[in-house]
């Protein structure tokens, strides 16, 4: 693709990144048959190459409209277009790019603007979304039902967590809305490893990760998130502490690797960022190196039942960090039995805050998700990201849960 930028972004390292992204794309519409959006809509200009020819022209310096801003907020940015397109077209970071020079350019309603700042205020702050779900929670029998369904139960408290006593540590990260919605998930994924001699510690005063901010757009703040984690966690890196970052958030995880990539024109962060990224982890990576240890430890303390699972990668797993078929192989090696899942690529509508900002796309991927996941009659739903488990449950009656919980219910249960 030709390109000819405008001059307020021509020779900026954001738009010399921007310049490379679109020449690297050919129209060749492969993107198409994996977006999600334009297999409901049907509309180009809700498909990957649509977005890619309006963010092109706006990057050349023609009109800006809030047409061309809500064909990309309507974007889930889930990056099937990225495994599928032959060419190595960076879409994700060219959205990024581009939302951050439109929301400057074209002005928000008032309701949009007080929604997406509301949000990005609540939900990075644990303490302040805690106490508005414990709030939610009080009057949540007195709501009418569709609004009940909006507000998650109490969650099962966490179990122990182990004492730090080996000698190989991992850092993990609580991040902001799953120590409130799922305490259970980073206790754990706390116990399994602990069973394969590694301590998994925390570090005060890391938090958010920075996506929801960054992806609301406010970027300057999104940074400052990640810029307040890297300090948290330099002192282990410095002091050679720890093994790696484990992420159990997907959407996280996907996030704190690209650091080095976000941050790379800091001069105070940049190195830093890069390392930060190298030694983060899915927990799906640890683990696959201990398959062999994880098999042991099942057959030794459990009778192998085949409980039939239905997984459900996130786009931030298998698009975002193209860790693919990794928790599938270790849930097999363990004794669960998968089922097969129809388009297993697509979304299932979370995508961050997707599902509060576009509702009717988000229930409609949900419902064609659900459908998929449920075909193969599972007993129980298992997922990588805290926005896909709590969006799932939403719309199945069958458990839903983090998939490090099955394996450390496996690992853990007495022998039979």
């Amino acid at each position: 693709m030709q390109t000819k930028l405008a001059d307020f972004i021509r020779n900026s390292p954001q738009g010399q990144e921007a310049d490379a992204i679109l020449r690297s794309c050919v129209h060749c519409g492969f993107c198409l048959a994996t977006c999600p959006t334009y297999q409901i809509l049907g509309d180009e200009l809700d498909s990957p190459r649509g977005r890619i020819y309006l963010m092109k022209q706006m990057l050349e310096g023609q009109l800006v409209t809030q047409k061309t801003q809500l064909h990309l907020d309507r974007c889930l940015t889930c990056r099937a277009c990225e495994t599928t397109c032959p060419s190595g077209v960076r879409y994700g970071a060219l959205v990024d790019i581009s939302r951050g020079i439109i929301e400057k350019q074209v002005k928000r309603n008032l309701g949009s603007a007080v929604l997406r700042y509301t949000l990005r205020k609540i939900l990075p702050n644990p303490l302040l979304f805690n106490a508005l779900l414990k709030a939610g929670q009080i009057v949540r029998p007195f709501l009418p039902q569709r609004f009940k369904r909006k507000i998650p139960v109490k969650p099962v408290p966490a179990s122990a967590w182990p004492a730090e006593q080996h000698a190989r540590k991992m850092l993990v990260l609580d991040g902001c809305v799953q120590p409130t919605l799922a305490p259970s998930i980073n206790a754990a994924t706390a116990r399994v490893l602990n069973s394969l001699g590694i301590s998994l510690i925390k570090a005060e005063n890391a938090g958010c990760c920075g996506a929801v901010t960054f992806h609301l757009n406010a970027q300057q703040d999104g940074l400052d998130y990640m810029r307040r984690n890297i300090d948290a966690w330099w002192p282990f890196v410095e002091q050679k502490a720890i093994e790696a970052i484990v992420m159990t958030a997907s959407g996280c995880g996907v996030t704190v690797k690209e650091y080095g990539h976000l941050l790379s024109h800091d001069a105070n962060y940049a190195e830093k960022a890069a390392n930060i990224s190298a030694l983060t982890k899915d927990i799906s990576e640890v683990l696959l190196l201990e398959t062999e240890n994880l098999q042991e430890l099942a057959k030794s303390r459990l009778e192998l039942n085949q409980t039939k699972l239905s997984f459900h990668s996130p786009c931030t797993l298998q698009h975002g960090m193209k860790i693919r078929g990794v928790v599938e192989r270790i849930l097999m090696a363990v004794g669960f039995e998968l089922t097969i899942v129809p388009n297993a690529h697509l979304c299932c509508g979370s995508a961050g805050t997707y599902s509060i900002l576009q509702p009717e796309l988000s229930q409609q991927l949900l419902k064609n998700k659900v459908i998929a996941l449920e075909s193969g009659k599972p007993a129980q739903v298992a997922t990588a990201n805290i926005g896909c488990l709590m969006h799932l449950q939403n719309g199945t009656s069958i458990p839903v849960k983090h998939w490090i919980e099955l394996l450390d219910e496996r690992l853990t249960r007495h022998k039979v």
